[in-house]
């Protein structure tokens, strides 16, 4: 099949767009080395024992590396993640809301859905996962 001569300015276009996008992320490849580059240059270097030390927050690293930690700061994580998702889910619901057709069909599902993450509050609520002592 013979080829156009058409089509030779519809590829060349094409990969034009491509070739715009690879020169944007070599640029911002070269600007990051550029920075992190510079900085390495640019920085005092006076290794002390104190800087060598492990840093923990303002706590002296004294004994295990081990600590454990408290679960009910992840259960707090969790309950945020699950709000954030909701207030996500909430905004394109809002607008297929206000288009003609869907009003009662997107009111029912939203309510099932707020519905499931009520269920969800009101077991953590039960747990006591949501008092702070």
């Amino acid at each position: 099949m013979a080829d156009l001569p058409g089509s030779a300015v519809l590829a060349s276009g094409y990969f034009h767009s491509y070739s715009v996008v690879g020169l944007l992320a070599v640029i911002g490849v070269l600007f990051v080395a550029v920075a992190f580059g510079a900085g390495r240059l640019l920085r005092p270097v006076v290794p002390t024992p104190e800087k060598l030390l492990t840093y923990e927050c303002g706590v002296d690293p004294v004994g295990e590396g081990w600590a454990h930690t408290q679960v009910r700061y992840y259960v707090y994580a969790f309950l945020y993640v699950i709000f954030a998702v909701d207030s996500i889910f909430l905004f394109p619901w809002a607008t297929v809301f206000a288009a003609p057709g869907y009003g009662a069909t997107t009111l029912v599902e939203m309510f099932i859905f707020l519905g499931f993450l009520a269920v969800g509050l009101l077991y953590a609520w039960k747990k006591g996962v949501l008092e702070w002592t």
